[in-house]
């Protein structure tokens, strides 16, 4: 079977390189760096994802940036319902006859809204169960923690970002890549590695490797803190990594006596550096700052 499928196979006609610039020529569209834009032109690739994405029969899926609509019929073609929040008019106008055009049986399974991923609203996006999309890579973290906060329906998902991104969305307590994305990911869910993306599978070929991320969502840990002043210790502990934790919080509690109170309270040690505490260990500072 060629790259862009058959039109007679069964189901939705998948996008090819030759049918990925045809649709952009036909809308004048470059893609932008500006936008993060690499518009991916593997059927194979698209596959595997929906496939590494482990989706329950039927379940809805939000996906952000569909671009020209290569994830977007994958997604269709295996039976999802999909929400596509896209920032680009031209583009969120046209997905739609795209997906008329390859998809005719699915295409009233799809809603586009047009919106900038990073302050798209629960209103808009109604109640995904999945996320599953290649996100700009210049907004990528930003944009999943959002969706995060904004969509407690959001149960797990799987993105492609930039390999650096991905490895620093994963990353572990005492990791050399593990920082404020690593542990405000954490907030809200189990993250991994879900294996690499080549270059040759985008148009145009970015410049940087690529990832996918898994995440599962859990429950936050237990603190008497809000999520965003568990964010704020999270910012202060990263602030001067080369720092303890007791220096780098000093302007989170400038007093002294205070911020040792804290620490005695939780049993963190004071000595330690910011990257070696874990999400559960951010959530009682918070808390214990409330209270000290």
């Amino acid at each position: 079977m060629s790259s862009s499928d058959s039109s007679t196979s069964a189901g939705p006609r998948l996008l090819g390189p030759a049918e990925v610039r045809s649709l952009a020529a036909a809308l004048g569209v470059r893609p932008t760096k500006q936008r993060g834009q690499n518009f991916v032109i593997d059927p194979n690739t698209v596959r595997r994802i929906v496939r590494a994405a482990e989706l329950t029969d039927g379940e809805t899926v939000l996906e952000v940036g569909p671009g020209l609509g290569s994830l977007t019929l994958a997604l269709l073609a295996a039976g999802h319902p999909v929400t596509a929040v896209e920032i680009d008019r031209l583009l969120a106008q046209a997905l739609p006859s795209t997906i008329t055009s390859y998809a005719p049986d699915q295409a009233g399974m799809l809603t586009v809204v047009e919106a900038d991923a990073m302050t798209v609203t629960p209103d808009q996006i109604g109640s995904p169960t999945a996320c599953v999309a290649n996100l700009p890579y210049n907004v990528a973290v930003p944009v999943l923690l959002h969706l995060l906060a904004i969509s407690p329906s959001l149960r797990h998902g799987l993105v492609m970002v930039q390999s650096e991104v991905a490895d620093r969305l994963a990353a572990g307590p005492g990791s050399r890549t593990y920082g404020v994305p690593s542990a405000k990911a954490a907030w809200y869910a189990e993250v991994r590695r879900a294996g690499p993306i080549g270059r040759n599978v985008f148009w145009p070929a970015p410049n940087v490797d690529s990832g996918l991320v898994a995440f599962e969502r859990r429950e936050p840990p237990a603190t008497a803190a809000t999520r965003e002043e568990v964010f704020a210790v999270i910012e202060a502990a990263f602030s001067q990594r080369r720092k303890t934790v007791r220096s780098a919080l000093a302007r989170w509690i400038p007093d002294r006596d205070r911020l040792d109170e804290v620490f005695r309270v939780t049993g963190i040690d004071p000595r330690l550096r910011g990257e070696m505490l874990g999400i559960t260990d951010f959530a009682a500072l918070a808390g214990a700052g409330r209270t000290a």
